[in-house]
């Protein structure tokens, strides 16, 4: 039988679990953030860990959306998998995602496009304790006024795999892309620092072949992005840097967070 919705699985741990509290905890963190002139990114790539320590980060990619609140209408929403091994990437069968805010629509025309490129198949399985997609649906409640999304899985899979399912989904205006992806995992708060600052300038400068699992948990994804961009001429920029020990996790034991935007070519 074909599901409908799919249920949170991190509200209350990863982030508030009641509407009221959980939309002061996102207002907070976008509050925070100094507003920038110029047009909004095209894409972004955000962290997905509790919002106690990755919201700052991803609140740096989400406060540039603003200009385009109402014209975003479509985000592709793309992140690795942490509970169900796969290859490929993951659709599902649910029309809709839900958070303590409300129900987020899943483009079910999206979605037909994105089954229709190799790699991409539909494995609820792999949506149901993902945590790297619904930590981005919070953000996009709050900075976006009506959007469907198009919720990807992502496995073991090539940038060209992943890049060719964004490049069809690709869009206009209507269409924003976000990678959920955080950083290094569980080294010093110096070595992390040293290898996320490598990380942000293979990022910075569309380098596929130099990020791996060391680098970042949704390095399938953000390789996917990267693909594209250098395909298309497009830019992507540090918006921010830094790791779970800012927000009083141990130093010798680290989580890296970056927020990044992707600034289409004129």
């Amino acid at each position: 039988m074909a599901i409908t919705e799919r249920r949170p699985a991190v509200a209350g741990t990863f982030y508030a679990g009641e509407a009221e509290a959980l939309q002061r905890e996102v207002r907070d963190l976008l509050d925070r953030i100094a507003a920038t002139d110029g047009p909004a990114p095209k894409a972004v790539i955000a962290p997905h860990a509790g919002f106690r320590f990755s919201g700052p980060v991803a609140a740096h990619a989400y406060a540039r959306l603003a200009p385009a609140r109402d014209t975003i209408r479509r985000v592709v929403l793309v992140g690795p998998s942490h509970h169900v091994p796969l290859r490929g990437l993951a659709a599902t069968e649910a029309t809709r995602f839900l958070t303590p805010l409300g129900a987020v629509p899943v483009d079910r025309e999206g979605v037909a496009t994105a089954l229709g490129q190799p790699g991409v198949h539909t494995l609820d399985a792999a949506h149901a304790r993902e945590h790297s997609l619904e930590t981005q649906l919070p953000f996009l409640q709050q900075v976006l006024a009506n959007v469907r999304i198009v919720p990807l899985v992502v496995g073991d899979s090539s940038p060209a795999e992943v890049g060719r399912v964004l490049e069809a989904l690709w869009g206009g205006p209507e269409t924003l892309i976000v990678v959920s992806s955080d950083l290094s995992h569980f080294h010093d708060d110096a070595t992390a620092r040293t290898l996320d600052a490598t990380t942000a300038r293979a990022i910075e400068g569309l380098d596929t072949e130099a990020l791996g699992h060391d680098n970042a948990c949704g390095f399938h994804p953000v390789r996917g992005l990267l693909w594209v961009a250098r395909r298309r001429g497009d830019r992507i920029t540090t918006l921010d840097l830094r790791n779970s020990s800012e927000a009083g996790a141990p130093r010798d034991r680290v989580v890296g967070y970056g927020a990044f935007a992707l600034e289409e070519s004129a």
